[in-house]
């Protein structure tokens, strides 16, 4: 891939997954709106490592929280704030982690990647993302996260491995519907998103062992390097908007994007 196709790509990927308007779809649909080639599995996983650098190192107070109660469930403790937390992002990711190994090995992953199925879900889940938003309570902050909520918002996750969901979009609305604010809602939402991506780079990864060449190993480096910087900018521009700006600005773009995509299949 060219310089400029691997920027392209990594900007994607680094901008939208984080905010919620679905890397995935984005991705389907770079090769076929662009008529460039598909970037291919290692340009993933390159692209993933950026963006989970970027969320470790974006809250890192958490997640160095979390990281040390990780050491206390081993024990069999869940005496420290770090070891709930971890307790509850393990509980958020169990369901994905079931239901995408079930999606992989039926091969229905391949099914999902249509232009319609990504418009529909693009105009649906931004829709619902507006009116949990408009109507959703403020009440709970990020740190009041409980283990009934860590379970409902994990498996609202689950429904972003149909392309077009949006796995941040569709974790926030669970978030905000529960009653957190939108930071908290946003914060959650990205913490959440630490095991996933880096189980889906792991399953990503063993389809590419044995692949690799130094031109693709350096090829993945840039990508990863642009993602992760494209990442960074879109974490930290997003968390200071919410504090003034709803999530209205992201399903207008959704819903544009999503009755385009629904034209352009249908006709």
């Amino acid at each position: 891939m060219t310089l400029f196709q691997l920027l392209i790509v990594a900007i994607v990927q680094g901008v939208t997954e984080f905010l919620p308007v679905s890397s995935s779809g984005h991705l389907i649909l770079l090769p076929a709106l662009t008529g460039t080639q598909d970037q291919g599995l290692a340009i993933d996983v390159a692209v993933h490592v950026g963006t989970l650098l970027a969320v470790i190192i974006y809250f890192w107070t958490d997640v160095r929280i979390a990281a040390g109660g990780v050491k206390r469930l081993v024990r069999g403790r869940i005496d420290t704030p770090g070891a709930f937390l971890a307790l509850c992002l393990i509980i958020a990711t169990i369901p994905a982690l079931i239901v995408g190994f079930a999606i992989k090995v039926t091969g229905f992953d391949e099914a999902m990647r249509s232009v319609a199925i990504i418009g529909w879900t693009m105009l649906i889940f931004g829709l619902v993302l507006f009116w949990a938003d408009r109507f959703g309570a403020t009440t709970r902050m990020a740190k009041e996260w409980t283990l009934k909520h860590a379970a409902i918002m994990g498996m609202a996750q689950c429904l972003a491995l149909i392309p077009g969901t949006s796995r941040s979009g569709i974790t926030i609305t669970a978030a905000r519907q529960l009653g957190y604010g939108r930071e908290g809602a946003a914060k959650l939402a990205m913490l959440m998103s630490i095991p996933v991506i880096l189980a889906s780079g792991a399953v990503l990864s063993l389809d590419i062992v044995g692949q690799a060449n130094w031109a693709l190993a350096r090829d993945a480096g840039i990508a990863a390097a642009f993602a992760f910087a494209a990442a960074l900018a879109a974490l930290v521009l997003m968390m200071r908007l919410l504090r003034s700006v709803s999530f209205t600005p992201y399903v207008i773009y959704r819903v544009i994007f999503g009755i385009g995509l629904l034209i352009w299949a249908y006709t």
